[in-house]
């Protein structure tokens, strides 16, 4: 299982990296300017995400972040893929307000991966890559309430996201 969703954790990566995306790129890219690591610690469920290939059939996606200094954190991405769970973890630095730089353990390239918005008590929060190929919807509790879904989507229309290709998870757990 690590093996596979280390494969999957690196053409993330790579992907992160250039290409076409979900998000026009010629719209300047915001992030928190005021991110907290300490609050943003702890167990997030993916409520929404865009369809990339490497996420194809997992289900109650979810990650788990610990705060291991000042500017870093642990990190344990988590889904149901075919009856198992699949888990890959490792580490992300605060590499600038809002900014992260992910490494994934087995995977020789670090992700960027801003987190754009989160509400003011950290129950939702909107985080993408740069080049805009992923971006996610993340919430403290499985299911999102209708206020705070359009509010997050309402980040992604501002930072260039397609609306109209992001998925949205359904209360059965699916996407």
């Amino acid at each position: 299982m690590i093996g596979r969703a280390a494969a999957a954790a690196l053409l993330i990566l790579l992907a992160a990296c250039g290409g076409p995306g979900f998000r026009d790129t010629s719209v300047p890219m915001t992030s928190m300017a005021l991110f907290d690591p300490a609050r943003y610690a702890g167990l997030w469920y993916e409520v929404a995400r865009y369809p990339v290939w490497y996420q194809e059939g997992c289900q109650n996606s979810r990650a788990i972040y610990a705060q291991t200094g000042p500017d870093a954190l642990s990190v344990r991405n988590i889904c149901d893929r075919e009856g198992a769970e699949d888990e890959i973890s490792g580490t992300a630095k605060v590499v600038g307000p809002g900014r992260l730089r992910l490494r994934l353990k087995g995977v020789p390239v670090a992700a960027d991966y801003w987190v754009l918005w989160v509400d003011q008590d950290y129950r939702t929060a909107v985080v993408g890559t740069p080049s805009g190929r992923a971006a996610w919807i993340l919430n403290r509790a499985p299911e999102i309430s209708p206020d705070r879904l359009n509010a997050a989507r309402d980040v992604l229309r501002f930072n260039g996201y397609d609306l109209s290709r992001l998925e949205v998870k359904t209360p059965e757990g699916g996407q």
